[in-house]
């Protein structure tokens, strides 16, 4: 069997990971691996890899992903669908394994329907995917969002600060939610549930009531104010201009939250955006093993034909899910793990 694999959209610890797992399986099986370059780019302006066991060597550990990435999107232009298919044809490939997220993968499915045989791979630090408990990337995303909210405990308390710390997160507030508890964020802010200013600002005020000199709040980048809520186009956005997705670039809600906070409050107030040291580096323990398991069941997928299928973990088994149930619907906080965060806020 010939296997083409590939990883589009945002870069996430652990990539490297699955190509690795993918390359050494399909070497048990006696298969052969063929990279595709930069996404879904790479079917559509052909520019593969052959991969074997020597090239993955060593890259475990590595950050973001030796194929490259982008957040291509092959249904852009009306002819891109069925240039894809014979792109795939002409490699000789017997099947696809897709490394990606919502729309990375959202276009595996649709693409899934018109003949090709595809599999899917969960990969986003978002952890938003429908069909899986946890994505790769989200643990060492959490990692480093929660050590960043140590260390800024300290200048905090030193400089009698509020601070704000915004994280990744568009339309889901996993990464704030877990980093905050882990952390021990004073108020977490997610996109589920717009932000009330009045209620944040009263629990930083009571917390400062009770002798307490500093506060740290994690906002979501993709939280919205209340009288704001409801579309895309209220968010806080860094530019207007959107990707192939349709999606625009965020960033911003922390500065415009801490002023609003430092002007009710009168307390000073500063704020920090971790942007994009949360998918770089290092992945962790957990989503090296994770990584792996999925790029093993995935080669183990493509071979028995099960295609329109995507690796996803559910309790501690990978199973195969149907790529279009894990697409259909963004997977949002769960307002139980919500609710212990607000045990601590204030």
């Amino acid at each position: 069997m010939k296997i083409g694999v590939m990883t589009g959209g945002g870069d996430c610890p652990g990539l490297n990971a699955v190509i690795r797992a993918v390359v050494r399986k399909a070497d048990a099986f006696d298969s052969r691996v063929v990279g595709l370059r930069n996404g879904w780019k790479g079917l559509l302006d052909l520019s593969p890899v052959d991969l074997d066991t020597k090239m993955v060597s060593g890259i475990l550990h590595v950050g973001g992903t030796i194929l490259g990435t982008s957040r291509t999107n092959p249904f852009k232009d009306p002819a891109g669908p069925e240039k894809a298919l014979k792109n795939f044809r002409l490699l000789g490939l017997d099947a696809l394994i897709a490394i990606g997220g919502e729309d990375t993968l959202g276009a595996a499915a649709r693409l899934f329907a018109k003949g090709l045989p595809v599999v899917g791979v969960p990969k986003t630090i978002d952890n938003d995917l429908s069909g899986t408990d946890f994505t790769f990337g989200f643990d060492t995303a959490v990692s480093t969002a929660t050590d960043a909210i140590d260390r800024i405990h300290t200048t905090a308390e030193s400089h009698n600060r509020v601070m704000v710390v915004e994280v990744m997160g568009r339309h889901a507030g996993w990464i704030a939610t877990y980093a905050g508890i882990a952390g021990g964020a004073d108020v977490i802010l997610v996109p589920e549930i717009p932000i009330d200013l009045d209620e944040v600002c009263d629990m930083i005020l009571r917390r400062h009531s009770r002798g307490k000199s500093f506060s740290i709040v994690v906002v979501a980048e993709g939280a919205q104010f209340a009288e704001k809520a409801g579309s895309e186009g209220d968010l806080i956005v860094q530019e207007s201009q959107t990707d192939e997705f349709g999606h625009v670039r965020l960033g911003g809600i922390s500065q415009v939250l801490s002023k609003a906070i430092e002007k009710r409050t009168k307390f000073e107030t500063r704020f920090v955006v971790l942007g994009h040291i949360q998918r770089g580096g290092t992945p962790t323990a957990h989503d090296r093993v994770l990584a792996t398991r999925f790029g093993v069941f995935a080669t183990e997928m493509a071979h028995r034909g099960e295609f329109g299928q995507m690796a996803a973990l559910q309790g501690n088994r990978i199973v195969a899910v149907p790529l279009a149930d894990a697409t259909s619907k963004l997977k949002t906080v769960d307002t139980e793990i919500y609710d212990i965060a607000k045990e601590f806020f204030g």
